[in-house]
């Protein structure tokens, strides 16, 4: 990780995440070290703030959308595609991502790789350093379970994506720190595991923690997820009861509700990651990544309105439109779900329309900038995440009403046969999480990934108008010859390490 004292400490003059009204002041950075920043509680608040603040980048769309998550999470699957401009070709990494021909110097790969290590590192800083200052006990635990959490949830996200990794757990101070072996696997999950579960023990409440922070409820959540892709069905059981019979979250009446730039931290979310609009650097961007391209502004106008949303000097858009909602996504939805209106609506492009993700799409006051969060846990994946682990275990009974609490939400009937529901399960997943970054890591958790890819990609490329391919366009011949199941680690890392 090139540079990582300095990353640590500029970390600590970025705003924190749900206190970003409040510049942080700090002495000069040639003036500054670790062992002379963390003095009081108030320091550890404010190096905790900086530790949230990379998932904004890796969340968000940055210049040529390469920063966003959604990328490996739902464009390196079955439920998104990109809209091809051969008119606009900086766009080849993402292209490449979706098409299953990522090379170790992909730059989305990248991003996802350094921002979390970012998250990891900061986080390393605070946990080797918090125990040696006294200030008040219940501040100093809620601050370090924070900082596991936050450590937990980038380690897993990492391991999924790519395997084996450096496991650094103390912040380095020489090149031979910098430089660590690649752990294995199970090494891996066994520190998030224990990571998490102290976060668990530390953390607040929902109801007595401030809005947006991790809580107990979000690293018990974590927990389970890790059983679940661990096939620890028991121990995800218990875990993910703690979370439901904690009384503290419940589901919002309406889907689209949930995603309300009125409603952020509602009773649904676990965890999401806080974006503010305005000029500050705070705000979201990504929904205009995720609109067909090339699109006028008149289009772009049109569109948006349609859906009461009316930005200042909206601009056409002429790059590439990425995460367009697949032909097998908008058939995956019941005849009667609430959740495709809210989830998918459409754009005129080039005077044809197009499919585009809606869920993102609120009221923002100038354009680019928009006020919406990014969920990375919400009640609704609780249920199903328990409602599964009931199944493995032959529980299919005690299973049926946590699936049905959310097919009720979304206006369907409830299922009510226990034959075929691992797949009922595995479909309820895909439409109530759809374009969340689930898609592609349950495939592959769930051993499905190579014949849905497969198959899906015979069809990307027997038909790509279909998929959003101009007229005599295809995708590269090599597109979806090889199913990898994790990404390559970055070659830019690599030139770092001699491990890799």
């Amino acid at each position: 990780m090139k540079n990582i004292n300095y990353l640590i400490l500029t970390g600590f003059l970025m705003l924190g995440f749900s206190s970003c009204s409040d510049f942080l002041e700090l002495p000069s950075e040639t003036n500054l070290t670790s062992a002379t920043f963390f003095q009081s509680q108030s320091d550890f608040e404010k190096a905790v703030n900086g530790t949230y603040a990379p998932l904004r980048g890796l969340f968000n769309s940055g210049g040529n959308a390469a920063t966003g998550s959604w990328l490996m999470g739902e464009m390196h699957s079955d439920n998104t595609r990109y809209k091809y401009n051969p008119n606009f070709r900086a766009t080849i990494d993402q292209e490449n991502v979706a098409d299953f021909t990522v090379i170790p110097t992909n730059s989305a790969v990248l991003n996802k790789y350094r921002g979390y290590y970012l998250v990891i590192a900061r986080a390393n800083q605070v946990l080797s350093s918090i125990d040696g200052v006294t200030f008040d006990p219940a501040a100093k635990d809620n601050l370090k379970g924070q900082a596991l959490f936050l450590r937990a949830l980038s380690y897993f996200d990492l391991v999924q994506y790519f395997g084996k990794l450096p496991l650094h757990l103390v912040p380095s101070t020489s090149l031979d720190d910098v430089a660590l072996p690649l752990s294995e696997v199970d090494v891996i999950y066994d520190q998030i595991i224990a990571d998490a579960t102290e976060a668990a023990s530390l953390l607040p409440g929902k109801a007595d923690q401030e809005l947006g922070r991790a809580t107990s409820g979000a690293a018990k959540t974590l927990l389970g997820n890790v059983h679940v892709v661990l096939k620890n069905w028991s121990a995800a059981e218990t875990i993910l009861k703690e979370v439901v019979n904690s009384g503290e979250y419940a589901l919002v009446a309406n889907y689209g509700d949930v995603f309300l730039t009125s409603n952020k931290n509602n009773s649904e979310s676990v965890f999401e990651v806080q974006y503010r609009q305005g000029q500050d650097g705070y705000s979201s961007n990504f929904v205009y990544s995720f609109f067909p391209m090339p699109i006028t502004a008149g289009e772009l106008t049109e569109t948006m309105a349609n859906y009461g949303v009316a930005p200042a000097a909206v601009n056409g858009l002429v790059q590439q439109g990425y995460n367009i909602p697949s032909p097998e996504i908008i058939a995956a939805y019941e005849a009667d779900d609430e959740r495709k209106a809210a989830s998918i609506g459409t754009a005129k492009a080039g005077g044809v329309d197009y499919p585009f993700i809606l869920k993102y799409l609120h009221p923002h006051a100038t354009a680019g900038l928009t006020d919406d969060n990014w969920p990375i846990y919400r009640y609704a994946e609780v249920l199903l995440l328990l409602a599964e682990a009931l199944d493995e275990q032959g529980k299919s009974a005690e299973a049926l009403p946590f699936l049905n609490q959310v097919r009720g939400r979304a206006g369907l009937s409830d299922i009510i046969s226990t034959s075929g529901l691992r797949d009922a399960i595995f479909n309820e997943r895909r439409v109530e999480l759809a374009f969340e970054n689930k898609r592609w890591l349950d495939l592959v958790r769930t051993g499905r990934a190579v014949a849905v890819m497969t198959a899906f990609g015979a069809s990307v490329k027997a038909n790509p108008e279909n998929y959003y391919f101009p007229a005599g366009q295809a995708p590269v011949p090599s597109a979806f010859t090889s199913i990898d199941l994790t990404f390559p680690l970055p070659a830019d890392e690599a030139l770092l390490s001699p491990n890799f």
